[in-house]
């Protein structure tokens, strides 16, 4: 059995959830570029430029990309081979707050949704749990804005429904967002499982790189139509008009009862920031 240190755990988070804050990815930061290159509006040009700079100024001066900095959502796949030295879920939770304050982050997370008392450590996460094959701990982490989040939506279709009307469904959740959602996007998609699985499946997809083509046909091919759709609703970065409303959708499907067909929507801004660490006996 393979041993990992939870203190390890905790250090990497401390340090990766300020990374994630500072930097985009390369594909997001990839398409934004190739979007300005194709905008038509001026005004969107010009938004799409502003990103750019902010992205670089946030890179070289260490500084967060957004002033939301987001409730911090792990997808944890852990290897059946094996053992920690401590509780997983603390380490995860401490190396958060670690970040969070060392970093100087805005802390977003509020104690009881009811009350809303802010924790002050940016803590819990949401952590989802996976049981993997193998030696190997492997975390997905994303910070998650609320304004974008607050867009998301699901919906329980019937199972005669057509993919245009999926497709339908998807491009009403992206114009009801509008600008609400900070445009450009990344349009996460969930279908099948049930009521709770498509949502994980749409919340997933938004870490799946939007510069690869889906390795199911039948879905590239429904990206391909939702993202053509989204960017005829004419709504533009951050809402002001233009031809890019979202930088890529990608999509995720399960199998689902026959009586059933859950659609997800769960949408990112352009601030998509997403990281994965990789734990083995090799380290870091």
């Amino acid at each position: 059995m393979q041993l990992i240190k939870t203190k390890e755990i905790e250090n990497e988070i401390a340090s990766k959830v300020q990374e994630v804050n500072f930097e985009l990815p390369e594909d997001v930061k990839n398409a934004i570029s190739a979007a300005y290159d194709r905008e038509k509006s001026e005004v969107g040009r010009k938004i799409l430029k502003q990103i750019l700079d902010n992205s670089e100024i946030a890179r070289n001066e260490r500084v967060p990309l957004c002033q939301d900095t987001g409730l911090v959502v792990v997808y944890a796949e852990i290897g059946q081979d094996l053992q920690f030295d401590g509780n997983l879920k603390d380490a995860i939770n401490k190396g958060i707050s670690r970040g969070y304050s060392d970093g100087y982050l805005r802390k977003s997370v509020v104690k009881d949704p009811l009350d809303r008392e802010n924790t002050g450590t940016n803590t819990p996460a949401i952590i989802h749990y996976d049981f993997i094959e193998g030696d190997e701990l492997k975390l997905d982490i994303a910070t998650k804005g609320g304004g974008s989040e607050n867009m998301s939506q699901i919906k329980m279709m019937k199972p005669t429904v057509s993919q245009d009307e999926i497709i339908d469904y998807i491009v009403q959740v992206v114009q009801e967002s509008g600008a609400n959602a900070c445009p450009p996007l990344i349009v996460g998609v969930g279908i099948g499982g049930n009521f709770e699985k498509s949502a994980l499946l749409a919340k997933r997809s938004l870490f799946e790189r939007i510069d690869k083509r889906n390795p199911d046909p039948k879905l590239a091919v429904l990206e391909k139509n939702i993202l053509e759709r989204v960017n005829q609703l004419g709504i533009g970065p951050q809402g002001l008009g233009g031809n890019t409303t979202a930088l890529g959708v990608n999509i995720k499907s399960y199998p689902c009862h026959i009586a059933s067909m859950p659609v997800a929507v769960n949408l990112n801004c352009h601030s998509a920031r997403h990281i994965s660490l990789v734990f083995n006996k090799e380290g870091r």
